[in-house]
């Protein structure tokens, strides 16, 4: 390894250490407004897609965060505070993934923060709030849970694996065949879950509490965090035809590499 390249993974971790910092003020901020939010404070993006002013401010508080971190890096952001540039490096933000559970007062709802490098995702941070568990990651880094290592599990059959599942409200509508996966796997697994937030999806396959994930229609920042830091574990992270465009490709498969195989068929 040349000293650049270590220069610049050092350069990495470092970033991540002060994205990390700013996750979990924002998850305090959300956490503090959730003692006393109300579903008359609900916004509608559109049917069924809520948002707040919680989602909007806590998005503020985390650009205003990262502006400083890397110069001249853009944004692209679920609420749409901040905007992208032309240059190489856009930060990611999903300011608070799993809204719905937040106004609901149900767990689990995350602040989720990547940054790209071109269209390689060089470092995340995930920070769960209703848990206080913080995910991270940075290029050629471990994966971390709160500081300590995590990886993807050891279950090597899906006979014996917990799948979680997503769809979008609209996922449903004249689709047979999707409703006929979800039995299959309540019939030849462990079962399934669907915990309404992405990001906690990935990250829970990351440390092994979920042995494959898969979803779509999401957007760049339900899943740019998590799934760097799903990879970082051990985790095969592809869309569903098995290739590479799962941030901007609005379809995503997470599983350890011992299951792969099995569930991409599947999917």
């Amino acid at each position: 390894m040349t000293m650049q390249k270590e220069d610049k993974i050092n350069d990495y971790k470092q970033i991540c250490s002060r994205v990390c910092e700013i996750a979990r003020a924002a998850g305090a901020f959300i956490a503090d407004q959730r003692k006393t939010f109300t579903f008359d404070k609900v916004e509608f993006k559109g049917a069924h897609n809520l948002v707040s002013y919680v989602d909007k401010e806590a998005e503020m508080m985390i650009v205003a965060g990262l502006e400083s971190l890397v110069p001249g890096a853009g944004f692209i952001t679920e609420e749409g505070t901040a905007k992208g540039n032309d240059g190489r490096m856009q930060w990611v933000i999903d300011p608070l993934d799993g809204t719905t559970n937040f106004v609901h007062g149900l767990p689990p709802y995350c602040v989720s923060i990547a940054l790209m490098d071109g269209p390689e995702v060089v470092l995340g941070a995930v920070y769960e709030v209703t848990l206080g568990e913080l995910f991270c990651a940075w290029k050629d880094s471990a994966a971390y849970l709160n500081g300590e290592p995590i990886r993807v599990s050891k279950v090597d059959s899906m006979d014996h694996a917990l799948i979680a599942v997503g769809f979008s409200y609209g996922a449903l509508a004249g689709d047979e065949s999707f409703l006929g996966k979800i039995a299959w796997y309540q019939r030849n697994t462990d079962g399934i879950r669907r915990i309404g937030s992405a990001t906690a999806d990935l990250v829970y396959v990351a440390c092994g509490r979920f042995d494959a994930f898969c979803q779509v229609n999401l957007s760049p920042w339900d899943v740019a965090a998590g799934a760097f830091i799903a990879r970082q574990a051990g985790a095969v992270v592809t869309d569903y035809c098995g290739g590479p465009d799962y941030i901007f490709g609005r379809q995503i498969v997470a599983a350890n590499p011992l299951i792969y195989p099995e569930f991409i068929k599947t999917v």
